[in-house]
């Protein structure tokens, strides 16, 4: 398989000493994880300093792996779905999901869009992507293929930009708000952290162009049905109100559905009047898996 040089280097160039301040990408995919798994709060910058260090060893100390506080291929093995593949080593579509395509978001995040940096290539993504590809005279595809993740390497800007900023609610908070809610209806914990983790990242300061908002992206429609049909209340607009209704609503889903999680899950996705009318569509079909996936590595 033909590589470019400056994909290699990235591959190459993975995990700088922790004393380095140099804005490395593969990083940023690592920070992803540990922030997925509750090990890492700080800003997802690119830099290995002590608190990525600091996640790692926690990280290897929690599933039985030799701490040493470098991100092996064991160790990432061992993050699940997030912790593969290193960025530059596949072409990237709508749909994909991995450490690579958390780089990806981190650089277009670097570059001012606000994207969800949570490794999952959903459509707000793909908008950025062809935003750089426009600005970059690249084929606007909305594809991160060898001539596009070659543009990122170019020019990049000098200054960090944190992509998670102080403004937004702890990683450590939103878990704990997640588990809340879904012990409060019922719902299994690691389900609504997963589908949580694809829709924002635990990012609370994300608006889709469609209007979904917040840690679980929810719709004013489903919100408003929320409000009306199930709580018979209004719930204020807050990070917890928003887990709130996302919680309640995926239980909602669950028991139209008889509590087949495929199913359920692709209601979330999709709608569920269009799933009963045409099935789960191609790319709702790849959010389900991932969502599984992600559910089953215990995030």
């Amino acid at each position: 398989m033909r590589r470019s040089v400056c994909l290699v280097a990235f591959v190459l160039l993975a995990f700088p000493p922790a004393a380095s301040a140099r804005i490395n990408p593969q990083v940023a995919g690592l920070q992803v994880a540990l922030r997925a798994y509750g090990l890492y709060v700080g800003p997802i910058d690119g830099i290995s300093g002590p608190a990525t260090v600091r996640g790692v060893r926690r990280f290897q100390r929690r599933v039985g792996l030799h701490v040493d506080g470098k991100a092996g291929a064991a160790t990432r093995r061992a993050f699940g779905p997030l912790g593969r593949p290193l960025f530059g080593t596949r072409t990237l579509r709508p749909g994909a999901f991995g450490w690579d395509v958390s780089v990806l978001q981190f650089l277009l995040a670097r570059r001012g869009e606000l994207v969800p940096i949570d490794g999952f290539f959903d459509a707000q993504t793909e908008r950025a992507l062809r935003r750089f590809q426009r600005a970059r005279r690249l084929t606007i595809d909305g594809i991160a293929g060898q001539r596009t993740l070659a543009a990122f390497t170019q020019h990049a800007p000098q200054a960090v930009r944190p992509v998670l900023v102080s403004a937004t609610t702890p990683a450590t908070t939103v878990r704990a708000l997640l588990d809340g809610w879904a012990a409060h209806y019922g719902v299994d914990k690691k389900l609504v952290r997963a589908v949580a983790w694809m829709e924002s990242g635990f990012q609370t300061n994300l608006t889709s162009a469609a209007g979904a908002w917040g840690v679980m992206q929810i719709l004013p429609t489903t919100w408003s049905y929320v409000e009306t049909v199930l709580l018979g209340h209004r719930v204020p607009r807050t990070t917890s109100g928003n887990i709130r209704v996302g919680v309640l609503y995926l239980r909602q889903l669950l028991r139209e559905f008889a509590g087949v999680e495929r199913k359920a899950l692709a209601g979330w996705y999709q709608g569920p009047a269009s799933v009963r009318k045409r099935g789960a569509l191609r790319e709702t079909k790849v959010f389900v898996a991932n969502v599984l996936a992600l559910r089953d590595s215990s995030v």
